[in-house]
């Protein structure tokens, strides 16, 4: 809980002077947007932060040397994500003439001084705008991906304890304001995660042992990621404990997947985690997680826009947005049993797209797992997904370990209990009856669709092709044309010559999904 405020110094003084007419820029007054932790103040190219000074039970910034420490904190952790944003820690003073940013006499407080963005810059206002595409879904996972790969993992093995501990936090958080979350609807919710949690608990510690636990963004969701020059750049990570902010990669990733998820942009979180998921081919064990995950991210923001409305009052908006969160964490631990489709068909007629597309409908939260073949070729070969290659690449013997990767992947996917969809020609009829049998094996429905349109339109749509994973060309559309595709038993054929979103719904239909 707050110390009370009259234990604690005032701010007024410092407040003051940062919203007065010029002082942070000549002839202007700065904005000011209040945080239950900071102040921040814009003006012209410039955003400074003002620590409030609060003693929380995770955060203490009473006292002037606290909240220069916190800021220093803040200033690394968050060059290594936005060096260009983040400028300095500067002090402000006090002397005989009055409070100053120049230096002068004593210390009265200290400031981050950052590089200020558009207002519009935020992935949030791109969000309420429709504006997130899935070429920004792209930018965003790759910058995402490269951060986790260089945050420093954490020497424990404690993997579990500490979900565990998170889950824990939660259920007494949310207990302080009963009347704006019931313990009726909290409390299963609650016993629920943890029951989750304790049945995964050797995967989390093994994830732990293999350095999936790092010092991560920890607070990665869609306000504190701004598009800056055309880059998706993560900014304002939680600084002021190390413990919180070190985590599992795929907890730190669930925060940005439940904020996507909560919004109804379902199909931006499926891509969004396949996209990772085909740059970090380790992390394939996890993906069962995610559900748990992202159904804690969702009570973390129950309790806390609870914590905002006061507690007491049940009629708010916040406090209706709180209690729609708590709904959503129930609603992502619902159980959806696996199953696998697999989706085939010549080069050009959109399986990929058509995957892509109805991703978000299929499975547990955060929808299916899409395992594409031309993914998997490009990672066998030690190279990035849009990376071309050489003809060397696609002989039989490589093909024969790609279609055998993809099924030892798509079983992973099944044994997480997730939904999964094989992206692949499937031109053989052994690779067909191969992948039927995976999902025999594991007592799995299976679907196999068959993608179909006319030679001209494959020619047309590989023609106009860019940055994709496939490397085929019209050449080998041709080749394909004389494919000896043979029976397909048990596959249904879906015409393929519309729109991508036509091919969608053909499918979904096939699949009785709409």
């Amino acid at each position: 809980m707050a110390e009370p405020a009259d234990k604690l110094e005032d701010q007024a003084g410092s407040v003051a002077f940062l919203e007065a007419v010029g002082s942070l820029v000549p002839g202007a007054r700065a904005r000011r947007i209040d945080t239950h932790a900071a102040r921040i103040f814009l003006a012209g190219d410039r955003a400074f932060k003002l620590k409030r000074a609060v003693r929380l039970g995770y955060l203490d910034f009473s006292t002037p040397a606290r909240r220069k420490a916190a800021l220093e904190t803040e200033l690394r952790l968050n060059r290594r994500t936005a060096p260009d944003l983040y400028l300095s820690v500067r002090p402000l003073c006090r002397s005989d003439a009055g409070v100053n940013l120049a230096g002068d006499g004593e210390v009265i407080d200290w400031l981050l001084e950052m590089r200020r963005f558009p207002d519009d810059a935020l992935l949030e206002r791109y969000a309420d705008a429709g504006r997130i595409t899935d070429s920004l879904i792209v930018k965003l996972a790759n910058e995402i991906r490269a951060f986790h790969q260089n945050a420093a993992p954490s020497p424990d093995t404690c993997g579990h304890a500490r979900i565990a501990a998170v889950i824990a936090g939660n259920a007494e958080s949310v207990a302080r304001y009963p009347v704006v979350l019931p313990q009726s609807e909290s409390a299963p919710l609650v016993a629920c995660q943890q029951d989750i949690a304790a049945r995964k608990a050797s995967l989390l510690d093994e994830r732990a042992r293999l350095g999936r636990v790092r010092h991560c963004h920890g607070d990665l969701h869609l306000a504190n990621i701004a598009v800056i020059e055309g880059k998706p750049t993560l900014f304002d990570c939680l600084e002021f404990d190390e413990e919180l902010a070190t985590t599992d990669l795929l907890y730190d990733l669930s925060f940005l997947l439940m904020d996507l998820w909560s919004r109804g942009l379902r199909h931006e979180a499926n891509a969004l985690f396949n996209r990772y998921l085909d740059l970090a081919p380790e992390e394939e064990d996890g993906i069962g997680l995610l559900p748990l995950f992202m159904s804690v991210r969702a009570t973390i923001r129950a309790h806390a826009l609870a914590a905002q409305a006061g507690g007491q009052d049940g009629c708010s908006v916040l406090a209706s947005r709180a209690r729609a969160y708590l709904k959503l964490a129930q609603a992502l631990l619902a159980p959806a049993d696996p199953r696998l489709i697999a989706i085939g068909g010549l080069s050009g007629t959109g399986k990929s797209t058509t995957a892509h597309i109805i991703g978000h409908e299929l499975g547990a939260s955060p929808g299916a797992r899409i395992i594409r073949s031309d993914v998997l070729r490009k990672r066998l070969a030690g190279v990035g997904p849009e990376a071309p290659l050489g003809k060397e690449a696609y002989t039989p013997q490589a093909s024969e370990r790609v279609y055998g990767e993809l099924e030892r992947l798509a079983g992973l996917g099944l044994d997480s209990g997730c939904a999964v969809i094989a992206d692949a020609v499937f031109a053989r009829e052994a690779e067909r009856v191969s992948i039927g049998q995976l999902a025999a094996r594991r007592k799995a429905p299976f679907s196999g669709i068959w993608l179909e349109a006319a030679a001209s339109q494959l020619e047309q749509r590989v023609e106009a092709r860019r940055g994709d994973a496939s490397d085929a060309d019209v050449a080998v559309v041709r080749s394909q044309a004389d494919y000896a595709i043979g029976e397909l038993a048990g596959w249904q054929r879906v015409d393929a010559g519309g729109t991508p979103a036509t091919t969608a719904s053909r499918v979904m239909a096939a699949l009785r999904l709409s």
